[in-house]
């Protein structure tokens, strides 16, 4: 049997069930994925080039797209940083990059996460978006161990255009994102 992708699970199944559950009149005032953003901060390898190259090819490769650099917004001594330096990458998806990534991080790279025992409910905001950590990113097939110089965490955002907390939670329980019992 070939399993569906994400974006065609939502369209067939979860966007109709969804419309009868949580009570909605027009199809098109229910939930839905918006866009997914991969971040992470390089703060402790500012001075290390090769450490940032390194991480900039590895979100690179995970994502598809090349990342953006994120510069600092202001001067903070304590954390020897400048206005303009580059603290951070950041990466958005969208359309069917966002879907085929979403299938491949609920199928592929959760199942690999070392202790894992599905996502905290906490990780939905009062917004209806999803936050997920992953502290390093080694648990996505597309990054070899042997090719990698620095292992990074970072922060995936998906967002959605739900009203609330439990608009949000049934979409992503009936994607079958993998949450706590």
């Amino acid at each position: 049997m070939k399993s569906k992708n994400l974006k065609e699970l939502y369209f067939s199944e979860v966007r109709p069930n969804l419309k009868k559950d949580l009570g909605f009149k027009n199809e098109m005032a229910v939930p839905k994925m918006l866009k997914v953003t991969l971040d992470t901060g390089i703060g402790r390898f500012l001075k290390d080039e090769k450490a940032k190259d390194g991480i900039y090819n590895d979100l690179m490769i995970i994502s598809g797209q090349k990342p953006k650099k994120c510069p600092a917004k202001r001067a903070i001594a304590s954390f020897k940083t400048r206005e303009g330096l580059i603290i951070g990458y950041k990466v958005t998806l969208r359309g069917q990059r966002m879907y085929d990534f979403l299938t491949r991080f609920i199928n592929i790279v959760l199942p690999r996460t070392r202790d894992f025992r599905g996502l905290d409910l906490k990780g939905i905001d009062k917004g209806g978006n999803l936050n997920i950590g992953v502290k390093e990113q080694l648990a996505f097939p597309e990054i070899s161990q042997e090719s990698v110089h620095v292992i990074f965490g970072l922060g995936i955002t998906v967002t959605t255009n739900s009203n609330n907390q439990k608009e949000a939670e049934a979409l992503f329980r009936a994607l079958g994102f993998p949450f706590k019992k």
